[in-house]
C-alpha cells in the first residue's frame, strides 16, 4: 500500500493534537484516581484503550488533508522496526516466565545476595546494565536479559522496585547511547557528518559526569530502609540454574541478535527445567511460555497502536511543523548555546512523537545538520547533542520500548519508573550545563567538515 502524503508533507500544528490527547488520557485519569487515595490510580484506565480515541483524531485529521488514513495506519502499525519490538516483548515475557518457574531467578537472587551487600545491589544492577548495553549496543536486549534477575532481587532485598528498574533501564540507556555498535550512534554520526571516535570522546564528556552522579545516588538510596519486607529466596535452588542467565547474557556480549539470543534462552531454560527439583515437563514448559506472552498482550498492543499514531501524526504534518518551528527559533539567533539547543529540543521532540530514538535522529538530523553549520557546531558536537537528547526523552517516555518492557516484566505501572531512571535525568542536566557553559567555538573549516561527511 502507498500513501497518498508527500514524503514531506506541510507542516500542521493541529497534525500534533492526537499525541496530546493520548497523553492527557493517560496521565489524567490516572493522576485522577490517585489523588482519590486509590493506590492502583494508574490502571484504572489501560494505556492501549487511551490511544484508541488519538487513533480515530489522527486518522480523521489525515483525511482532511487528503491522506489515506487506514493506509498510513496500518503501514505504520507493521513497521519492520514495531514488529521487531512485539517479538522482543514475546520472548521477553516467555523467557522471564519459564526462568522464573524452573527456579533460575532464585537460585540468581541466593547468589547476588550473598555476593554483594544491600547498599551495593542498585548501582551493581547499574552498572552491569550499563556494561552489558555497552557490548551489545541496544537497551532493549539489555533489559530483557536484566531485568528477570533485578525483579527477583528486588523482591528479596525488599527493594523500591520502580527504583530497581529506573537504575536498569538507566544503565541500559548509559550502554546504548554510548556504544559504537548502536543504531543511535551510527545515525548520528552519520547524518551529521562525523567519526565514530570524536563523537564518542564528545558523548563521554556527558555521559561519564552522569553516570558517576547516578552510582552514587544508587548506592546512597541503597542505604536506606527498604520500602517493603524482604522475600528470602528458597535456599534449595541450585546453583546450577543460573546458566540460562549466564548463557543469555554470554551470547548478547557475543554480539548475538537479541531474537536470537532470547529464543536460545528460552529453549535452554526449558530443557534445564526437566532436570530441576519438581515436575516440570513440556506441557507446564508450553503453559509457562503462552503465559509469558500474555503478560506482555499490554505492551504489544500500546507499541503496534503507537507506530500507527506516529505515521499519521507525521504524515499530517506535525513532525514537519515541530522542526520547522525550531529551525525558525534557531534562525533567530547565531550562538552556540542557541544552535545546540535547537538540536537538543529537535531531537527530542521527534522522539516524544515517534517514540523511537533511532528513528528521531534519521528524521532530525538533516535539520540539525544545517542548524550545525548555521551556528559554527562542529559535526561530532551536533552528532553527541543529537544522540543525548534522544537518549533522554527515549529513557523517560512511559510509552516508550525501554520502560514498557521494563513495566511489563515486573508488573508495575510505566508511570512509577519515569521519575526513576536517575540517570536520564542526570543526563539531561549534564546536557543542558554543557550547552550554557561558555566555551570558544571550535568549528573545524569546510574542507574537514566534507572530509568527515565521506568517513
Amino acid at each position: 500500500m502507498k500513501q497518498s502524503m508527500p514524503e514531506r508533507p506541510s507542516p500542521s500544528a493541529l497534525a500534533l493534537t492526537p499525541l496530546l490527547l493520548f497523553l492527557s488520557l493517560f496521565f489524567g485519569v490516572g493522576l485522577y484516581f490517585t489523588l482519590q487515595g486509590e493506590e492502583m490510580g494508574f490502571y484504572r484506565l489501560q494505556a492501549p484503550v487511551a490511544a484508541l480515541p488519538a487513533l480515530a483524531l489522527g486518522a480523521w485529521l489525515l483525511w482532511r488533508r487528503g491522506g489515506r488514513a487506514l493506509d498510513t495506519l496500518l503501514e505504520g502499525m507493521g513497521q519492520p522496526n514495531v514488529m521487531l519490538m512485539v517479538l522482543v516483548f514475546l520472548l521477553a515475557g516467555a523467557f522471564a516466565n519459564v526462568s522464573r518457574a524452573i527456579g533460575a531467578v532464585d537460585a540468581v537472587v541466593a547468589l547476588g545476595l550473598g555476593a554483594l551487600p544491600p547498599e551495593l545491589i542498585l548501582p551493581a544492577l547499574f552498572l552491569v546494565a550499563g556494561f552489558v548495553s555497552l557490548a551489545i549496543g541496544t537497551s532493549m536486549g539489555t533489559i530483557a536479559a536484566v531485568v528477570p534477575v533485578a525483579v527477583g532481587i528486588a523482591d528479596a532485598a525488599g527493594l523500591d522496585m520502580a527504583l530497581v528498574l529506573g537504575a536498569v533501564v538507566g544503565g541500559a540507556m548509559f550502554g546504548d547511547n554510548l556504544s559504537i555498535i548502536s543504531d543511535t550512534t551510527i545515525a548520528a554520526t552519520r547524518t551529521q557528518g562525523a567519526r565514530m571516535n570524536d563523537k564518542f570522546r564528545e558523548n563521554l564528556k556527558l555521559a561519564v559526569p552522569a553516570a558517576l552522579a547516578t552510582a552514587l545516588l544508587l548506592a546512597w538510596a541503597g542505604e536506606v530502609a527498604p520500602v517493603q519486607a524482604p522475600v528470602q529466596a528458597p535456599e534449595a535452588a541450585p546453583a546450577w540454574l543460573v546458566a540460562p542467565y549466564v548463557l543469555v547474557l554470554a551470547l548478547a556480549l557475543a554480539g548475538v541478535n537479541v531474537v536470537v539470543v532470547l529464543a536460545i534462552g528460552l529453549v535452554v531454560a526449558g530443557v534445564m527445567g526437566a532436570f530441576a527439583p519438581g515436575s516440570y515437563d513440556p506441557v507446564s514448559f508450553g503453559s509457562d511460555i503462552y503465559a509469558g506472552f500474555e503478560s506482555m498482550v499490554e505492551i504489544t498492543l500500546l507499541s503496534i497502536l503507537i507506530g500507527g499514531l506516529a505515521a499519521m501524526t507525521r504524515a499530517a504534518g506535525g513532525l514537519e511543523w515541530m522542526s520547522r518551528a525550531i529551525a525558525r527559533l534557531a534562525r533567530g539567533g547565531r550562538s552556540r548555546r542557541m544552535g545546540e539547543a535547537s538540536i537538543a529540543a529537535l531531537a527530542a521532540g521527534s522522539d516524544v512523537l515517534t517514540a523511537n530514538n533511532t528513528v528521531a535522529i534519521l528524521v532530525s538530523g538533516e535539520l540539525a545538520r544545517d542548524i550545525a553549520a548555521r551556528h559554527d557546531i562542529t559535526p561530532r558536537r551536533a552528532a553527541a547533542v543529537l544522540d543525548v537528547s534522544a537518549c533522554v526523552a527515549q529513557g523517560v517516555l512511559p510509552y516508550g520500548a525501554q520502560i514498557l518492557l521494563a513495566g511489563s516484566l515486573a508488573g508495575i505501572s510505566p508511570l512509577l519508573i519515569v521519575g526513576k531512571v536517575w540517570y536520564c535525568w542526570a543526563l539531561a542536566a549534564a546536557a543542558a550545563v554543557a550547552i550554557a557553559w561558555p566555551r570558544r567555538s571550535v568549528a573545524p573549516p569546510p574542507a574537514q567538515n566534507a572530509a568527515q561527511s565521506r568517513d
